[in-house]
């Protein structure tokens, strides 16, 4: 199936999906997972994302992550969920559940990075485009709670803001501006657009520098 053309009405379905799954019943850091799952997807419309990724963002944690390992679907049923966001979409929440964060942030942002799945355990050096959309979806979703939990912002605000300073080549502009504003610590200047700014030579933001995850 081909991404929905009308928005609203994969957003409405989608919904549907994720509550027939429990996602309005799941605790998690964000409220319920519904709630951060509608937070990521709204935030990501601000920044423009196109439809597929607002899907996907609104999606993203139906197979669990390296973060939550909760998941809402089997991955052996992909089916039914890309028949109700699209085949587009739906790749791009396969892609970010099955990162290994740990082996795969520090360098992803470099040429020819590296991507561990871990579900296969396999490395692969995945599109530029694909890149851009899983630094995308993962900036929504550790911004929106850091947003919304001060605990985790107090904690790992600074390690997503070197992170995501790291990642500025793969990020669109809308997202390394909500990342300065929501990340920078009050009373200190935000950062330039520089990739580098802030990430001391020869040391690679990690995993844990992603904050606690979530999804």
């Amino acid at each position: 199936m081909d991404t929905p053309t009308d928005i609203s009405a994969g957003v409405t379905a989608a919904t549907a999906l994720l509550r027939r799954h429990g996602a309005a019943d799941l605790g998690h850091p964000g409220g319920t997972l519904l709630a951060h799952l509608e937070r990521v997807e709204q935030r990501l419309a601000g920044w423009g994302a196109r439809p597929a990724l607002r899907l996907a963002g609104l999606c993203h944690a139906f197979y669990g992550t390296d973060g939550f390992a909760a998941s809402l679907l089997p991955r052996e049923r992909r089916g039914e969920l890309a028949a109700v966001i699209g085949a587009e979409a739906e790749e791009v929440v396969h892609f970010y559940a099955s990162c290994d964060r740990e082996a795969s942030y520090g360098t992803l942002a470099q040429p020819g990075a590296l991507f561990r799945d871990r579900f296969t355990g396999r490395t692969s050096a995945p599109a530029p485009a694909r890149l851009r959309d899983f630094a995308e979806l993962t900036a929504a979703n550790e911004l929106d709670l850091a947003a919304v939990n001060d605990a985790i912002r107090a904690e790992h605000g600074g390690g997503l803001l070197r992170l995501f300073t790291a990642w500025r080549p793969l990020l669109s502009q809308a997202a390394y501006e909500d990342a300065q504003e929501i990340l920078t610590p009050h009373g200190e200047e935000r950062r330039s657009d520089s990739p580098a700014e802030g990430v001391p030579t020869g040391q690679e933001p990690t995993r844990h520098d992603a904050g606690r995850g979530d999804g």
